[in-house]
């Protein structure tokens, strides 16, 4: 009997976890990790990772395959929880939120498997993200019924959706299906979605991965033209060492879920460890 009440105990918590108390810090980043880290049973996965990244800063997270790289994206977006540290988005404690939370309040990310709505079109792509902001929202009855509202909520986010596409350079596509666009402009659709839930950073993992020379210079092109027109913070992870160097105003070095090096590229991929790590002794 007790083991039985024991186990009820526990289902129960878990429908009703316990709040955690966050806190708000000032801060002059946007983004700023403590002591950030996971762990999986024994495995530290990753641990003790610190982050300063400045408003309008491109932040490389770079390291050999298995550093802990996309982890810390997890980590950053509610995929996982930290279990050791925290972070904070303009001085905000996120630690402990779930996915949708954290993208509401202004991280979004794209993935190094594209992850496109396939059999939709390219601007229904780009308007899902845009159901994230409140102007856009309906209520359950107002689309069911299809009141006005609900017409008029759905012109505001296509022409908004327009927008955002032709700033990529995509409108002349909007109503193809998205399977159908080529590689590279698959990647920009992805971030044109990502910007639709008006972000205040911006996560890119390895977005130049399968691209060949000219995607890849339109890509660094169309980086720097979200930072400045939309005046966004990006974290990066890439493996292309060319791509980081000549596009990242800082990067942070990672191995086997540690912090080798951080400062400009040149500092960083010139350290000795950082060279051992990527070509061994």
């Amino acid at each position: 009997m007790a083991k039985f009440i024991d186990s009820v105990k526990k289902r129960i918590k878990a429908m009703f976890p316990e709040k955690i108390q966050r806190k708000t810090i000032e801060s002059d980043y946007v983004l700023e990790t403590e002591s950030l880290g996971i762990s999986f049973g024994g495995l530290k996965a990753v641990q003790n990772v610190n982050l300063k990244i400045s408003k309008n800063q491109i932040y490389g997270l770079v390291g050999p395959n298995g550093a802990g790289k996309t982890t810390v994206f997890n980590l950053l977006t509610g995929v996982y929880q930290p279990t050791e540290g925290t972070f904070y988005l303009n001085g905000e404690e996120l630690r402990g939120l779930p996915q949708e939370e954290t993208n509401h309040k202004g991280i979004a990310r794209t993935f190094q498997n594209i992850r496109l709505f396939n059999n939709m079109s390219v601007v229904r792509n780009v308007m899902v993200g845009l159901h994230n902001q409140e102007e856009y929202k309906c209520s359950v009855l107002e689309s069911v019924l299809r009141l006005p509202r609900h017409f008029k909520v759905e012109k505001e986010m296509r022409e908004r959706a327009k927008e955002l596409l032709d700033i990529f350079g995509l409108l002349e596509e909007r109503n193809n299906l998205a399977c159908n666009l080529p590689y590279g402009k698959q990647r920009k659709l992805e971030i044109a979605r990502a910007l639709a839930t008006n972000p205040k950073l911006l996560l890119l993992d390895e977005p130049a991965a399968g691209m060949n020379p000219h995607e890849t210079e339109d890509l660094m092109n169309t980086i720097r033209l979200i930072r400045d027109k939309f005046d966004m913070t990006v974290l990066l992870i890439e493996h292309d060492l060319k791509f980081v160097s000549g596009l990242c105003d800082k990067i942070t070095v990672l191995n086997f879920g540690t912090v080798l090096a951080e400062g400009t590229a040149e500092e960083a991929l010139n350290d000795p460890e950082v060279v051992k790590a990527y070509i061994g002794n």
